[in-house]
């Protein structure tokens, strides 16, 4: 068989399959039954995981990103959606909203028939709830004392075997201790000291310490800093008494795979074993490669299986390869990726969240059906998400008269701390004009469309083009394309710990924005912009990046939260070379319970020749993870650069 074998090995140790290598391969040409990092693309550090029952539950540090502390849910720890959030800004006046503070560490855990999340913001608090989805109960702050000394931050919640919860207790670099919480969630009992832990920094800060317990023995996980590192060692007893604990060392695999951009990570969620045996845990890392940084998104979590060597834990390394997903169902939830919306409801979808609390009450939608209106009076009001993809075409229809320099409405994409922006906008400049600028560069066209016009940044990696349009179906492009490498890179004090946003604002009056599009299928969507796949590759064809089979019995990508319209899309065309004769399909969701909506012949197209080749469909709207399957046969012979919806 002409396939990569190397591809399928870390499938194969992870599943201990006794089957053959070609029966593997072929079940998984057929059905998504792998994952590739990161699971939670974009913004979202410091995670911790929560399972109950079938359910798994994710929330980690928010920062100054408000409303505070998401709860994001999943059926299987690959696909997750938020489905609260904890602190509203009414009620988290002690939150301080400067970029870098805001909430930090959001541990959630569940004991004593609550839910609960514990976390930082001028000390220690908690709330609890009945359901993860909330509501959530109003901040209680946690009580110390002198013995068990000042509670720091990116404390985590470990729950033995007797239902005794703990809170792990980390307060700068030397602090490391353990206290066992009442079912008032307070701090009772004696303190468990651990200071040894770390009293010659041999762990640097040894921040985001979390534990699990496994025949017998306690694992405490500690964490370098932020540019990672992650450590473990095993206790035969819950005791500070430091003979008791042993130091196993780092706890990932040493990198094999020279293509990996999350090269450290770290600050990982307690490991869950599941009703099969095998054990999990989601850890965070900056993307960076050689001489290309996309540490400006923010950190990204990942997925990692847990091997276990006799007792001694070991993390996957991280890999660009499929992994073989947990043996778990997928529910109904998509792959994560920013979210469309149309404002057709009266609350704000979870999915968007403010830079600063004087946003939060600035917009409304209820002024205008099936509108969202900002607000502002003095200054800029922006609502935005959280960057999800490298690939996207960013859209939004916005009503609004600009008529002084000052008076701006549009498209928005800002590093953590609003100090580097990009804005496609509405504006005026001697005239009403469309204008886009970063940084310091600026360039308009005449807005010729009035008040009501359309908007749309397409992002091709660092590249980024900006368009206008009078209809939403004919655009013009504004100026030349910017180079986003300043927005993408480290920024000052880690991005103020948080990654890159994108969304909508107005500045000094209000604007109605109609909708928000951020992967737009009836934009030229690129093949290698994927976020999952299994038995393809990314090649280049003469100048053209593309993506092609590496295997006889076929392959498939997927391109996350496509948005197909409201409207029902009616055709679907790729962009195709070719040099065999076959049939290419295009499903809906999964590739399994999900919906076959096309099956397209293509014919040879000659050398480095692309086309589009189409089909029409029953009318699909909405928005949905699009993948593309490859016929069995010929490795190689079918290129993919495009999928556009008509």
């Amino acid at each position: 068989m002409k396939y990569k074998i190397n591809q399928y090995i870390i499938l194969i140790g992870l599943l201990c399959f006794t089957s053959s290598v070609s029966v593997i391969a072929q079940d998984f040409f057929n059905e998504v039954k792998t994952y590739v990092n990161p699971v939670l693309p974009g913004d979202h550090p410091d995670p911790t995981m929560l399972k109950v029952g079938d359910d798994f539950y994710h929330c980690g540090s928010s920062f100054h990103f408000t409303p505070y502390l998401p709860i994001y849910h999943s059926k299987d720890m690959v696909h997750w959606k938020v489905i609260s959030r904890v602190v509203p800004p009414t009620i988290g006046s002690f939150v301080s909203d400067n970029p870098s503070a805001g909430i930090w560490q959001g541990a959630i855990t569940y004991f004593y028939g609550s839910y609960w999340i514990y976390f930082s913001s001028n000390g220690q608090w908690f709330s609890k709830a009945d359901s993860p989805a909330g509501p959530w109960s109003t901040p209680v702050q946690v009580k110390s004392n002198p013995k068990t000394g000042p509670l720091g931050y990116d404390n985590a919640i470990f729950v033995d075997d007797d239902g005794k919860p703990y809170m792990v207790i980390k307060n700068g670099q030397k602090t490391n201790r353990l206290q066992e919480l009442g079912k008032d969630g307070q701090l009772t009992s004696s303190v468990i000291d651990m200071d040894w832990v770390n009293a010659k920094l041999q762990y640097s800060w040894a921040e985001g310490p979390v534990m699990c317990k496994r025949n017998g023995y306690y694992y405490y996980f500690p964490a370098g800093d932020v540019s990672g590192g992650q450590y473990v060692m095993r206790g035969t007893a819950l005791t500070g008494d430091s003979t008791k604990w042993e130091r196993l060392g780092e706890f990932f695999k040493p990198i094999t795979d020279p293509k990996v951009g999350f090269r450290r990570p770290n600050h990982i969620s307690a490991p869950i074993q599941l009703a099969d045996g095998s054990w999990w845990t989601i850890g965070q890392s900056y993307e960076k490669y050689d001489g290309d940084d996309w540490s400006g998104t923010g950190r990204q979590t990942s997925l990692y299986p847990v091997i276990w060597e006799g007792d001694r834990p070991w993390g996957m390394a991280p890999t660009t390869l499929p992994i073989a997903s947990p043996n778990l169902p997928k529910g109904d939830i998509n792959w994560r990726s920013v979210a469309t919306d149309y404002f057709e409801k009266e609350t704000l979808a979870l999915d968007w969240h403010f830079l600063s609390k004087k946003y939060a009450d600035k917009y409304s939608l209820t002024s205008r059906k099936g509108w969202l209106r900002l607000v502002s009076d003095s200054s800029r009001t922006s609502i935005v998400q959280k960057e999800t993809d490298h690939y996207y075409s960013a859209v939004t229809k916005v009503d609004f008269n600009a008529t002084d320099s000052l008076t701006k409405a549009g498209l928005y994409l800002s590093s953590g701390n609003q100090k580097v922006t990009v804005r496609l906008y509405s504006g005026f400049e001697k005239g009403k004009k469309i204008i886009f600028s970063f940084e310091k560069h600026t360039q308009s066209v005449p807005n010729t469309f009035g008040n009501i016009v359309w908007l749309k940044v397409v992002r091709n990696l660092h590249n980024l083009v900006a368009y206008y349009s009078g209809d939403g179906k004919n655009w013009k492009q504004v100026g030349e394309s910017i180079n986003l490498k300043n927005l993408d890179k480290t920024q000052p004090n880690y991005n103020s710990w948080v990654g890159t946003s994108v969304g909508l604002f107005t500045e000094k009056k209000p604007a109605d924005f109609d909708l928000f599009v951020c992967k737009d299928g009836f934009t030229e969507l690129p093949a290698v912009g994927y976020s999952n796949y299994y038995g393809v590759e990314k090649v280049k064809v003469g100048t053209e990046d593309v993506v092609t089979n590496n295997s006889n019995l076929g392959g498939w990508f997927m391109l996350s939260g496509v948005e197909l319209g409201d409207k029902k899309s009616k055709e679907v065309q790729v962009q195709i070379s070719a040099s065999v004769t076959g049939k290419i399909e295009i499903w809906l969701d999964d590739l399994k319970t999900g919906k076959l909506i096309a099956t397209i012949p293509f014919s040879p197209t000659g050398v480095n020749t692309f086309k589009y080749i189409s089909q029409k469909i029953k009318g699909v709207s909405g928005q949905h993870d699009v993948f593309v399957k490859f016929p069995t046969g010929n490795s190689k012979a079918l290129n993919v650069k495009n999928l556009l919806f008509k």
